[in-house]
């Protein structure tokens, strides 16, 4: 089982982390491309003032929520906040990051990072609840919705469990083996599904 932990951490960590990398910089490219020859005269005359400051209020984004899924768009917004914390500054996984790409990223304490993973659990299960028992979320979503959710999920339930031994009812090494595989299995579904607005947004 230790081969296939260091495998995981290793070349297959290396092979997903770059498919994701490449993936996003082509759809980024993509949408380039798409702008300036569909619609590079309009830009030239493009108020970019006006363009920047709405681009800028999706960052907090109070006054574009939909009524009557105001709840729901406030959790997903949260829910965001722990998804891009947790894996980016984790000290475990900021060594990966120092490794691969040497770049050194400020870390967050074990206190911190638990809290942000239960309230991410959190988040995942109340926006499928959402999706499972509003009529209105439940029409607009689709099967995909509900995987890409389970897909986040399943690194942060793992991952909290490998971290936890006295919560942990599986052997240490089946836990940490599910948390890489699972986290590289989202690595490579990023660019490919609607998680790649991680980028596109």
């Amino acid at each position: 089982m230790e081969q296939w932990i260091d495998f995981a951490k290793g070349p297959l960590f290396a092979f997903t982390f770059l498919v994701m990398i490449l993936g996003l910089a082509r759809l980024v490219l993509i949408q380039v491309y798409s702008l300036l020859t569909g619609k590079g005269r309009r830009l030239r005359n493009a108020q970019w003032r006006k363009i920047i400051g709405d681009a800028a209020s999706w960052v907090v984004p109070v006054r574009h929520l939909i009524p009557g899924t105001k709840l729901f768009s406030a959790v997903s917004y949260l829910f965001h906040i722990g998804v891009l914390a947790v894996p980016l500054f984790l000290a475990d996984h900021v060594v990966l990051w120092e490794s691969f790409l040497g770049i050194g990223l400020p870390e967050i304490g074990y206190g911190l990072a638990d809290f942000l993973t239960l309230f991410t659990i959190s988040c995942v299960l109340i926006l499928f609840a959402f999706r499972l028992f509003s009529r209105r979320l439940r029409s607009m979503s689709r099967r995909a919705d509900f995987g890409l959710l389970v897909a986040v999920l399943v690194p942060f339930l793992s991952g909290y469990l490998a971290m936890h031994p006295s919560y942990n009812p599986f052997p240490w090494d089946v836990m940490m083996l599910t948390h890489l595989l699972s986290a590289e299995l989202l690595f490579v579904l990023i660019p490919f599904t609607k998680l790649a607005h991680i980028v596109l947004f």
